[in-house]
């Protein structure tokens, strides 16, 4: 690992531009995805927190997509030579609304590659910084941590989960299914098969069933921000604690204090333990 690492370390630097549109339709299908039915569509209306994630997204061709469904190693991001892939959290500032029919522009920068070792292994981190910009000036500047895992292993126990709170100030309870985690796929082009392929998920990636991603976790504990906070979200910082899967309820729960002016945030499994975990500015 230690002359792959030198050769990954390369990649810290590298940066790439993409331009896309606010166009109305994703933001019309998250809405529908995610059961909001308050958000409105017009042009010149701005974009909920965190809805960025349905826009600049990368869509490569069979050729270059590896089994996972992911795309293959060493384009942007550097080729981590372990199988498993995931987002495992991230901090986000929302410095002006994106406004739906706007240009937009997004440049990313790879910050950091850094090795570390836990319980199940080596592990690799990716920080990748993003910052977007449409014709007012730069909007959000987000960091997104991606972890790099060894492979499971048929048998391997789930790690245990840590108890989150019994009772929140704002709660809702959401049931995720297959086409909940298809639609959300489909909406963010994520080709990674253990959100919609459930016999890949058990098979080859030994979870008990369909993963519910790490962003829509991310965008229903902002839309409950955005839903019951006093004043606008600045900052989100948020980890991603423990896999959720489709079929067993969780919750999206936060906690405002009046005092410091932040929320704590988080998701809970079905069986009361932390999924997400989360602090939320304004």
């Amino acid at each position: 690992m230690t002359d792959n690492f030198e050769q990954l370390c390369g990649w810290v630097g590298r940066k790439e531009i993409r331009r896309d549109v606010v166009a109305s339709w994703p933001v019309t299908a998250l809405a529908a995805t995610v059961d909001d039915q308050k958000i409105s569509i017009e042009n010149g209306k701005p974009l909920p927190p965190g809805w960025h994630w349905i826009y600049f997204l990368e869509a490569k061709p069979p050729s270059e997509v590896g089994v996972d469904g992911h795309p293959k190693r060493g384009g942007f991001l550097p080729p981590v030579p372990l199988p498993r892939r995931m987002w495992a959290g991230g901090r986000i500032e929302f410095l002006r609304p994106l406004v739906i029919g706007d240009n937009v522009t997004r440049e990313s920068e790879i910050v950091s590659v850094e090795p570390k070792s836990g319980r199940s292994g080596t592990l690799v981190f990716v920080t990748v910084r993003h910052t977007i910009a449409g014709s007012a000036g730069a909007a959000i500047v987000e960091e997104q941590n991606i972890v790099y895992r060894e492979a499971a292993k048929k048998g391997d126990p789930m790690p245990p989960g840590k108890l989150a709170p019994a009772s929140a100030q704002w709660t809702r309870r959401v049931v995720p299914d297959a086409v909940m985690l298809f639609r959300y796929s489909a909406l963010t082009f994520n080709g990674h098969r253990i959100h919609y392929d459930k016999d890949y998920a058990i098979n080859d990636e030994h979870y008990p069933g369909l993963v519910v991603h790490g962003p829509l976790q991310a965008t229903l504990l902002l839309d409950l921000c955005r839903q019951n906070a006093p004043a606008p979200i600045k900052k989100f910082e948020y980890r991603a604690q423990h896999p959720i899967f489709a079929g067993h309820a969780f919750t999206v729960n936060g906690r405002f204090d009046p005092a410091t002016i932040q929320a704590d945030m988080w998701t809970a499994s079905e069986a009361g333990n932390y999924a997400m975990r989360g602090t939320a500015f304004f």
